[in-house]
């Protein structure tokens, strides 16, 4: 018999060497070689991580984005935003204290490497807005301690996983704007932490599973342009505003706004079994043709192939025959309806994805997440933060006062001829008020919003003190806990946004003349000074989001700008969405690419780009048009539509402040004060 003593110091010495890795360089090591392996793949060029050294300490401070925990273990990586082109690599999975890992807003490639799923520690897992390809590796179902999984606007294809069934601290799903193909799973429906699932703009198909709609711990279901169809479970009834489903001709129900009754032939499919689950334990059906479609009336024993199926058969055969006779007359009737109600006019929709993924509250307790947590209450209504409105929508804006009543009735009950356009998190209407003028209706969902009510009290009452000739002024806001939506109310303006005006043909009566052009210019320019001004009552404020397309012109053609401050209300990923946007039209400053940060050099830029635009008459500047511009060969720049009526003394002065505001270096552009005054000195041309 063995000395159970043996038994005591082989113990104690492997626990000795087991505390050792808490002291021991050599385990440090181990954690700097994975994270040089990670800036290799990261950032080829070393352009962005350049403080990550071979020689260095990762838990010293130095290394950019890196924290660690109190045992000097690399806890979380935040490298969001970073400009990073390369890959996520297998080597990530050698930091086992891991517990965040922000990678979100780069331009990063590749494939999600499956080693990720031995970060067993990891709580937040952030790769959106990348360019991710493959799919969804379904060794990701063991990451156990998961509790947010942001993969949405990537370029993701595939199923996904039923394996992520496995993820029962899971609040937070977001894998909206891929290529996701495939159905639903089921599985989803057995995460009992999940509040939060977005699904929208991918390529799925088949019905919404039972399992899933009944989670009493889900909040938001986003399943926007997708194929789904099928009846909708009763269970989403529940989630009211939370359920969004447009987009998806194929489902149906009842209980639900704007979702089309079932007919008989949706009926046949309401029995289906819910798509796979980990779980799951079925026996397939016997002697049933794989395009059968219609729920067993039978047990298997009784499905054999035989001549007493032939009535049934025939009984089928004539409920389908009838049922497709009433589809028609149904279809018919509903067509000629709506033609009687509306006429649904052309709608301009400048976006092909929405997005709305939210941070949760306590996640990543251990070390702060980098981005704001935040949490949708149940009893959503900003405006309590300031006075109880008792159920109606409450507006302290100039005196104003607008309820939801007001609001529908302005709207038509957001009718679709009212409807103006959309963009990636609100829907603008026209609206006219009970004095007969003429607003502008933004209706902006909860989801989209921040849900801190102090937060959001206090992005209104920012924009509530813009006063400036040259800023759409705002008449008030209602929002309502019913709809669970926000509506800011605008003046209208009735010559539409500035890019109306570019690219217009040659005989268009939308060619701005000269003049015009100029005072376009200079009044952008002064309500772009009034944000960054520090006056009473109102800090200076960066827009972040200036563009062609937010400078309204009203019925003298004076701009407004629009949306100033707006993004103080909205929520981190929709922000994320709309710089995104922003950067593909252009006028994102270069220095946001390394930094992360907005400036007042920041519009400064964007203004400059605009310059270029309006004296161009093109929305899209080639670089032989800047070359044109730089040299001074006007004739080549200038819109020809103009057909030379124009002041070359005054062109020459504007191209300048513009190639001035666009210098890649914001140091070398010009303040907005600085601007103005150049533009208001006296031309001689």
């Amino acid at each position: 018999m063995e000395n159970p003593r043996s038994y005591s110091l082989l113990a104690l010495l492997l626990m000795s060497l087991a505390c050792s890795c808490f002291v021991n360089p050599a385990c440090g090591n181990a954690e700097l070689r994975a994270l040089m392996e990670m800036k290799s793949s990261l950032d080829p060029g070393n352009k962005y991580l350049s403080s990550w050294t071979a020689d260095g300490d990762p838990c010293g401070g130095a290394f950019e984005g890196v924290a660690c925990n109190e045992h000097r273990k690399v806890a979380n990586i935040s490298l969001q935003g970073k400009g990073l082109t390369g890959k996520v690599p297998p080597a990530v999975a050698e930091l086992k204290c891991l517990s965040g890992l922000y990678l979100h807003y780069n331009s990063l490639s590749g494939e999600i490497p499956k080693e990720i799923a031995n970060l067993t520690e990891l709580t937040d897992l952030y790769l959106n807005v990348n360019n991710l390809t493959g799919s969804i590796p379904p060794e990701i179902g063991s990451m156990a301690s998961l509790q947010v999984l942001q993969l949405c606007c990537n370029h993701l294809t595939g199923n996904i996983p039923t394996q992520m069934g496995f993820l029962k601290r899971l609040s937070v799903l977001a894998l909206e704007s891929n290529g996701l193909t495939g159905q639903i799973p089921a599985s989803l429906g057995d995460l009992g932490m999940l509040k939060r699932l977005y699904l929208s703009f991918n390529q799925l198909s088949g019905p919404i599973p039972v399992r899933l709609a009944n989670n009493p711990s889900l909040e938001v279901l986003d399943v926007q342009n997708n194929t789904l169809s099928g009846v909708v479970p009763s269970g989403l009834r529940r989630i009211n505003e939370g359920f969004h489903f447009d987009n998806n001709p194929g489902l149906c129900g009842t209980g639900f706004s704007s979702l089309r009754a079932c007919t008989a032939w949706d009926n046949l499919n309401i029995n289906q079994v819910d798509p796979s689950t980990p779980n799951a334990n079925r026996t397939a059906p016997t002697n049933v043709p794989q395009s059968a479609t219609f729920p067993l009336a039978c047990n298997q024993s009784d499905c054999s192939r035989s001549s007493s199926r032939l009535p049934q058969i025939g009984i089928v055969g004539g409920v389908i025959t009838v049922t497709v006779a009433l589809m028609v007359v149904v279809f018919v009737g509903v067509v000629r309806y709506r033609r009687r109600k509306q006429k649904v006019g052309n709608k301009s929709d400048t976006s092909d994805d929405r997005l709305s993924i939210d941070q949760v509250k306590d996640v990543y307790k251990r070390s702060p997440s980098p981005l704001v947590a935040l949490e949708y209450s149940n009893s959503w209504n900003p405006t309590n933060a300031a006075q109880d409105c008792n159920g109606l929508c409450h507006v302290f804006l100039q005196g104003s006062k607008f309820n939801l009543e007001e609001v529908e009735s302005a709207t038509q009950h957001f009718s679709e001829v009212n409807l103006l356009g959309k963009s990636k998190f609100s829907a603008v209407y026209k609206g006219i008020l009970k004095d007969g003028s003429l607003v502008a209706i933004k209706s902006i969902n909860k989801t989209s919003c921040k849900s801190d009510e102090d937060e959001f009290m206090k992005g209104l009452s920012l924009l509530n003190s813009l006063k400036h000739e040259n800023l759409v002024r705002l008449r008030g806001f209602c929002c309502s806990k019913a709809r669970g939506e926000c509506f800011l109310i605008y003046d209208f303006a009735s010559n539409g946004n500035l890019s109306q005006y570019l690219d217009a043909e040659d005989d268009s009566c939308s060619i701005l003349d000269w003049p015009t052009r100029v005072s376009i210019i200079h009044g952008i320019a002064k309500g772009i000074k009034y944000l960054h001004s520090n006056v009473t009552n109102k800090p200076p404020i960066v827009h972040q989001n200036i563009s062609v397309e937010k400078v309204l012109l009203d019925q003298h053609f004076r701009p407004l700008i629009l949306d100033s401050g707006l993004l103080k209300l909205l929520a981190d990923d929709v922000v994320y969405s709309a710089l995104k946007v922003s950067a593909a039209l252009g006028y994102m400053a270069p220095e946001y690419i390394t930094t992360g940060r907005f400036t007042e050099k920041s519009d400064v830029y964007a203004f400059g780009v605009i310059i270029l635009q309006v004296l161009s008459g093109q929305r899209k500047l080639t670089s032989l048009m800047r070359t044109a511009a730089e040299s001074g060969k006007l004739e080549e720049f200038v819109d020809p539509a103009l057909e030379g009526k124009f002041s070359e003394t005054e062109a020459a002065r504007l191209t300048k402040i513009a190639l001035d505001c666009t210098n890649e270096l914001p140091d070398s552009r010009p303040s907005m004060a600085s601007v103005v005054r150049g533009l208001n000195e006296p031309s001689c041309g």
